[in-house]
C-alpha cells in the first residue's frame, strides 16, 4: 500500500491528540454532496460504520449535533420528542457553518467553534470503531465510539430511519 499521506492537523485533531485519544486518518477525495456513503466507499468502509455530524436547531434555534450512521437518517419527530424539543430542524449550510467553526461536508463533532449539546443514535456506541470527520473535507478519523461520550458528553438517543 502507498505511505499514507500526512494530514494537517484540525481543530478536531488537536482536541483528540490533546486528550490522547487513539486514532487513525483516512484522507479521501472529497465529492461535493457525495456525503458518508461516498466516503464509505472510496475507503472501503461500512456505510453503517462512518458517522456523520449534523447540525441541527431546535424550535429557538439553538443549535445541536447529532451523530448518525452514513447509511441512515435522522427522525426529527423522534428526536425532538427524547431531547423534549418542540421541533428539531436542520441548520441552513451557513448557519451550520457559523457554529461549527467547519465547512459543511467537513464538520467534526470535535473542536467545534461552539460547544453544542451532542446526541449520538444509540446504535453507534455499540460499533467497535468508527469513522468520522476530522475537521475537512475529505478527512475521516477512525476511534472507539466511546470517545464521543467521554470527550462530547455524546446523549444516546433513537432516531435513525433507513435512507
Amino acid at each position: 500500500m502507498a505511505k499514507k499521506e500526512h494530514v494537517s492537523e484540525t481543530q478536531a485533531t488537536q482536541l483528540l491528540k490533546a486528550n490522547k485519544v487513539a486514532f487513525t486518518e483516512h484522507p479521501y477525495e472529497y465529492l461535493e454532496h457525495g456525503g458518508a456513503m461516498h466516503s464509505a466507499e472510496v475507503l472501503g468502509l461500512d456505510p453503517f460504520t462512518v458517522v456523520k455530524t449534523l447540525v441541527m436547531q431546535d424550535q429557538d434555534a439553538k443549535p445541536l449535533l447529532v451523530l448518525m450512521h452514513g447509511n441512515r437518517k435522522v427522525s426529527t419527530k423522534n428526536l425532538a420528542r427524547q431531547i423534549g424539543a418542540k421541533s428539531v430542524e436542520p441548520c441552513a449550510p451557513e448557519v451550520a457553518n457559523r457554529h461549527s467553526g467547519y465547512l459543511v461536508g467537513g464538520t467534526s463533532p470535535f473542536g467545534t467553534r461552539r460547544t453544542m449539546p451532542v446526541y449520538i443514535e444509540e446504535t453507534i456506541l455499540a460499533l467497535p470503531r468508527i469513522a468520522i470527520n476530522g475537521g475537512r473535507r475529505g478527512f475521516l478519523v477512525q476511534l472507539d465510539p466511546q470517545v464521543c461520550v467521554q470527550l462530547l458528553g455524546a446523549k444516546p438517543v433513537r432516531c435513525a430511519l433507513a435512507e
